[in-house]
């Protein structure tokens, strides 16, 4: 994919440095539930780490939302190794793929995972000389995607990509040494651990991960300061719905939604309630992230915003075709920049399938793009564009409709297959309270178009959804049949 100039462990962990040697450096400046550390002491610590595990090829991490985490995280940048984050609840097969496909040499940290063969190495181990001064690993994070196509494939991420990604989003989002983090990401994916930790290291400024993300333990983090909130949809849903909660979030300055798309009725909530419009982006493992709405610009509920400084965006249709910039017509989304990472590991195959031949990454993803160059996303195209009766239908446009009616909890929308239309559009839903098929199928039917009406409605009692609040609509497509 992309090869530039590599920028040194010292580069990409700038702030954190900065911020170890300066007067403002204070206890707490990163915080993981119960657990807090000032910057100096977690270089201090993560240089005793890393000089312990220097040489290593590649180094697994089990990667629980705890401060060892962190601390090893820093660690592998620091001795110029590739770290592989597991999550810390996968099951045997999941991690065995892991540690195989990845070539991992040593684990870090503490573990209840009694068939891995390789070497411990506990967060606390600590060499008997000085840290080696070593050059720039190419490759800083192999990091799995979710594997709803097959096996996960780990992808490349090189430091330039990190910095390139996390200086676009300090761009668009006005983000400095002087704000507080807070956050209660899973530390295995992106959102959580690029921006989530690697994003605070680098500005310098004060991090604060909660631990479970409740609105309890937001609103906690407010109190004491923190200005900057990520969240997920499922988070920030969970806070709408506490009010009290919510409006105790007022003195934020961004509050900041990703990993899946937010509802325009939880975007309206947490805007009315806590007087910040929410801050909402676009990304992916393979590309971190590369589309944003700005701290200083238009923020659309449904829509992502514009591409972070370094990257280009454009739309694709079928034929290979250009889409104009009208608001309306779904192509497939491309990426081409400064945070596309460096492929898939031992995949060549697969790295070359996502790119095109004049250098654009294939997103998988549809979306749609207006005159002003702001982007929405439609959804995956593989689950999210059903194809019927000749029509192609974006199912979060369907979801958004349905959500209008008064009783629905939640919904998905999934194409089935069907024998006259191709796909047949189908409604999947939590209801409270009394909701019949009938009132969902004719509200879509006189709130959009009448093709993009469901053809059917099944409830039921919790949508499935990943560690990242993303509804798993590949599974639920097998568990209704």
């Amino acid at each position: 994919m992309n090869h530039r100039a590599e920028p040194g462990p010292a580069e990409l962990l700038q702030g954190l440095i900065d911020l170890a040697g300066s007067s403002g450096d204070r206890p707490d400046a990163v915080t993981v539930g119960e657990q807090s550390i000032s910057a100096a002491e977690l270089l201090d610590r993560a240089d005793r780490l890393a000089g312990a595990i220097t040489g290593a090829r590649v180094m697994a991490i089990r990667a629980a939302a705890e401060l060892d985490t962190v601390i090893a995280v820093v660690a592998g940048l620091r001795a110029g190794v590739p770290i592989v984050p597991i999550a810390h609840d996968s099951g045997v097969v999941e991690r065995e793929h892991i540690l195989r496909d990845s070539g991992a040499d040593i684990i870090c940290g503490t573990d209840d995972w009694a068939e891995v063969m390789l070497p411990r190495v506990p967060v606390n181990a600590a060499s008997s000389g000085a840290p080696q001064r070593v050059e720039p690993a190419a490759t800083a994070l192999i990091m799995y995607t979710s594997g709803t196509t097959g096996a996960p494939k780990g992808v490349q991420i090189p430091p330039r990509a990190i910095a390139a990604c996390l200086d676009g989003l300090a761009d668009a989002w006005q983000w400095t040494p002087e704000d507080h983090l807070v956050h209660g990401l899973p530390l295995f994916h992106v959102h959580g651990l690029v921006l989530g930790v690697l994003g605070a290291l680098r500005r310098g400024c004060v991090l604060t991960h909660t631990g479970r993300p409740t609105p309890e333990s937001y609103v906690d983090a407010a109190s004491r300061g923190g200005s900057l909130f990520f969240g997920v949809p499922t988070v920030w849903s969970r806070i709408t719905g506490d009010p009290a909660s919510a409006r105790q979030l007022r003195s934020a300055r961004a509050l900041v939604s990703g990993s899946a798309p937010l509802p325009i009725a939880v975007f309206e909530q947490l805007r009315d309630l806590t007087g910040v419009v929410p801050l909402e982006r676009y990304g992916m493992t393979e590309t971190l992230i590369t589309i944003s709405t700005r701290f200083d610009g238009e923020r659309r509920p449904g829509w992502v915003g514009i591409p972070i400084r370094g990257v280009e965006a454009q739309i694709r249709n079928d034929d290979g075709s250009i889409i104009a910039h009208d608001g309306s017509t779904i192509g497939t989304l491309e990426i081409r920049g400064s945070t596309v990472g460096d492929g898939y590991l031992g995949r060549p195959d697969a790295t070359a399938e996502s790119m095109t031949s004049d250098g654009w990454f294939i997103t998988g993803d549809s979306a749609v793009v207006d005159a002003s160059g702001m982007y929405r996303i439609v959804g995956r195209t593989s689950v999210d564009i059903i194809k019927c009766g000749g029509y192609k239908v974006g199912a979060g446009e369907v979801e958004a409709a349905i959500m209008e009616v008064a009783g629905i909890v939640e919904v998905a929308v999934i194409g089935m297959p069907d024998d006259d239309l191709g796909e047949s559009i189908t409604a999947v839903v939590v209801v409270d309270g009394a909701v019949d098929e009938r009132t969902i199928i004719n509200h879509v039917a006189s709130t959009l178009s009448a093709h993009k009406r469901p053809r059917r409605v099944v409830f039921i009692a919790e949508l499935p959804r990943n560690a990242l609040g993303k509804v798993q609509k590949n599974t639920l497509a097998k568990l209704i049949g």
